[in-house]
């Protein structure tokens, strides 16, 4: 980092101890930026020991409402400001809608949609023109799978939620915006056999997974442009468009 480091934007990413959350992390320090990693595990201290000097850790559930409230108040005492909010925090519970518990029902919903308000409302206080919000959806909210009822409402939910904020905001400057990645190699897709990893590819045009990085640098881009808000952006190798219909 370069500067006097109190004028560098300050960015809040939840999710963010590893995968696309980390990768968007790592994208933003690169630029310049102070980066407060939370998420509920230790591996957050980690990431952010990586990233270096203007970065931290928080651990925090936030779908706890004071859990949220307090990242905030300590990343302001921290670094007296917050520029982009990122709601990458998610969780994800499966099973058909004769199986899917009210618990597991509940959780996904509370940590992935309302998780995603909780950090919006307590951080919009400290957020001026100029600022962004960025929330990360899945395909699932706009293309539902079987068998994927809890998650698919709660990613849809989150683009209803960025289009009502985009306008509520908009006037001050506030931009609210909707990143959607397709199927990218994570953790969890490094342990599939070669054969359900062909089968993934053949659903996607472009005939690869995503990487994490890939999504990063669009969530970057996004995040400076200043007459954009209330947009929903596919980074999925053109998943979203193409459903059912079989690559040639």
């Amino acid at each position: 980092m370069s500067g006097d480091p109190s004028n560098q934007p300050v960015w809040l990413i939840t999710g963010a101890s590893r995968g696309i959350g980390a990768a968007i992390a790592a994208r933003a320090h690169e630029q310049g930026c102070r980066v407060v990693v939370i998420a509920r595990g230790e591996e957050a201290i980690s990431t952010a020991g990586r990233l270096g000097l203007g970065a931290i850790a928080i651990q925090a559930d936030v779908s706890d409402v004071a859990a949220a409230q307090s990242a905030v108040d300590e990343t302001i005492a921290t670094f007296g400001r917050i520029d982009v909010v990122v709601n990458n925090a998610g969780v994800h519970r499966g099973g058909k809608v004769e199986r899917l518990s009210p618990e597991d029902w509940q959780t996904v919903l509370n940590v992935n949609l309302t998780g995603a308000l909780n950090m919006i409302r307590a951080a919009k206080p400290h957020m001026g023109s100029g600022s962004s919000i960025i929330n990360i959806g899945a395909v699932v909210g706009f293309r539902g799978f079987p068998g994927d009822v809890a998650y698919a409402s709660s990613k849809a939910g989150l683009s209803g939620m960025t289009n009502a904020l985009a306008i509520e905001m908009a006037k001050q400057g506030i931009t609210v915006n909707l990143v959607i990645p397709g199927l990218v190699l994570t953790d969890m897709t490094s342990g599939l056999t070669d054969a359900a990893m062909d089968n993934m590819k053949a659903k996607i045009p472009m005939g690869r997974l995503g990487q994490d990085r890939e999504v990063a640098e669009v969530v970057y881009w996004v995040t400076q442009s200043r007459y954009m808000t209330g947009a929903t952006v596919p980074v999925d190798g053109g998943l979203m468009c193409s459903f059912g219909v079989v690559s040639p």
